[in-house]
């Protein structure tokens, strides 16, 4: 369409400029005393447009004749721009290849070439990226042939041309490499200073917190570890049911590095409620704070959800081990055991009165009351059902401290012996 436009454009020309020049018969007079010379007006309009070009031609030729040096210094700075993007790309490629000598040797001539470049004056608009990344890429080919003194070397080089406002974008991911440098280093500490060195807005990002989630793990600092597994199952860089047992597993871990009952309180404070109704979790808490003499009341406290709902989300395991965590938790020290509970054990053994678990847990409460006959048939109708050896060996164990109170030493060896089978 165009074409056609332009060759109905040349026809129109054409037919105005035969019609102007058919009919004009004017005519230019030269007066050059003593000559006279008529010369016709089409003529004149010729000879015009001919030096027109001729011009025009002309001062296009030397201003391309002038114009040689600086044309010969922009084809030699394309040349030396393109000669830094394919080393960049061959250090690159030789980086992800594995072929790490000649990747840094690739970058290394990056960086000399942009240093001749600057040291010219022909510095390109990005230098301070190029030579930022081309000093990254070479530390990073020294960091995987575990030359520390030359990667420190580029890493330093790096830095510092990323502190320029030129390449101010590249200083966050300079800093991160650091740190996932420190970590492969075994340098949890170096790691931390690195990470917190970054902006808040970086510090969130996905990597910078898988990075603190490493050091703090690898720094056994355990709750920075839950802290950053927590935002990390919320950014969804864990699945669902990894990032939950990710954090099941930190919760336990903190739980049992608390040496007393006040560390363990201060450990149970900082969990989330969703992470203390976790079985395994209120359970670890909860028998952790018996064995450092904590108070019952409390470790019952933190299993109350659990018995309110043993029914629907507890395993056997689990209802076995809660079944212990009270038994021990009644056993101890207290003056009058806790009548709330003892309400609710009497409740759920009356709702399930074929449960051995309970049968037994209602068995010592009422051995802890003294209500010895009451205890002894409630003990004696859960040995047969109960499937944990430890349990039903405590039972055979209560029934002969039962038959020793009621002086029957005949019962009480063979609970005794039934105890040692067990």
């Amino acid at each position: 369409m165009r074409f056609a436009l332009w060759l109905i454009a040349l026809f129109c020309v054409a037919v105005v400029s035969a019609l102007f020049a058919g009919n004009n018969h004017g005519t230019v007079t030269l007066f050059w005393p003593p000559h006279r010379i008529d010369v016709s007006l089409n003529l004149v309009l010729l000879g015009l447009a001919l030096l027109f070009v001729t011009l025009h031609l002309a001062l296009r030729a030397l201003s391309g004749l002038f114009s040689i040096p600086q044309q010969a210094r922009r084809w030699r700075l394309s040349y030396k721009e393109r000669s830094i993007y394919s080393g960049l790309l061959d250090t690159i490629s030789h980086l992800v290849a594995g072929r790490f000598v000649r990747a840094r040797k690739a970058a290394e001539v990056v960086v000399a070439i942009e240093d001749a470049m600057l040291a010219s004056g022909d510095a390109l608009p990005d230098a301070a990226r190029l030579r930022t990344l081309a000093h990254l890429l070479a530390a990073e080919s020294a960091h995987a042939l575990q030359d520390r003194s030359l990667r420190e070397a580029h890493f330093e080089n790096a830095l510092a041309e990323a502190s320029s406002k030129e390449a101010g974008d590249l200083r966050d991911g300079v800093q991160l490499r650091a740190a996932r440098w420190a970590l492969e280093d075994r340098d949890s500490a170096g790691a931390v200073r690195w990470l917190e060195q970054l902006p808040v807005g970086t510090a969130r990002r996905t990597i910078a917190l898988r990075l603190r989630f490493k050091a703090a793990r690898q720094a056994r600092n355990t709750r920075v570890a839950l802290d950053a597994a927590r935002v990390l199952t919320k950014h969804r860089a864990f699945s669902e049911v990894a990032g939950a047992g990710i954090v099941r597993g930190l919760a336990l871990e903190m739980l049992r590095n608390a040496h007393d009952a006040a560390q363990l309180s201060q450990a149970w404070a900082s969990l989330e409620l969703s992470e203390r109704q976790q079985p395994d979790v209120a359970l670890e808490a909860a028998q952790r704070l018996l064995s450092v003499q904590g108070d019952p009341a409390v470790a019952r406290l933190w299993v109350l959800p659990l018995w309110e709902s043993q029914g629907h989300s507890l395993t056997t395991d689990q209802r076995v081990r809660l079944t212990g965590i009270l038994e021990t938790s009644f056993g101890a020290s207290e003056a009058v055991p806790d009548a709330a509970w003892l309400a609710r054990i009497e409740q759920a053994q009356m709702a399930l009165p074929g449960d051995p678990l309970l049968q037994y847990l209602a068995g010592v409460m009422c051995v802890r009351l003294s209500l010895w006959g009451k205890a002894q048939a409630l003990l004696k109708q859960s040995i047969p059902l109960l499937k944990d050896a430890s349990l039903k060996r405590r039972a055979l164990l209560a029934l002969a401290d039962l038959a020793e109170h009621r002086m029957d030493t005949k019962a009480a060896a063979e609970a005794y012996k039934a105890a040692a089978r067990a």
